[in-house]
């Protein structure tokens, strides 16, 4: 098949992240991996500049901010703006769509923060089970 009847198939789908051929499927897995998910909430507190972000996600190697920007492109959630300038300048921001999607990631976020200490008390309580056998 095709690329255009590919993406014809797709189209013509009921979107649902559980059927295997639904292109949802990796617009979620972007969103909601590690860097996908971190870039974006960083991108949410404003425009960042590469190695602006890359010093935001603490713990990103380039290769994978790098490969995570293109597939947040591509999806429509980053805007990659180059600045005619000398040295060149690069600037990652949000699209409204982003926008809306680190929203909802930004309220998941704020929840787990706040729910840290009930979360390390219940990794305790299974390590001391585990170990206990």
């Amino acid at each position: 098949m095709d690329t255009t009847e590919e993406r014809t198939e797709e189209q013509n789908l009921p979107y649902s992240v559980f059927a295997k051929a639904c292109p949802s499927r990796a617009t979620l897995e972007h969103v909601t991996g590690r860097w996908g998910g971190l870039t974006l909430c960083a991108l949410h507190e404003g425009s960042l500049r590469f190695n602006e972000l890359r010093r935001r996600v603490d713990g990103v190697s380039e290769k994978m901010l790098s490969q995570t920007l293109h597939a947040l492109e591509r999806d429509g959630l980053v805007l990659r703006e180059a600045q005619p300038t000398n040295p060149p300048r690069v600037d990652y921001e949000l699209t409204p769509l982003g926008r809306d999607v680190a929203e909802h990631l930004k309220v998941l976020v704020d929840f787990m923060e706040s729910r840290m200490d009930d979360v390390l008390a219940a990794r305790t309580r299974y390590d001391e089970t585990r170990d206990g056998r």
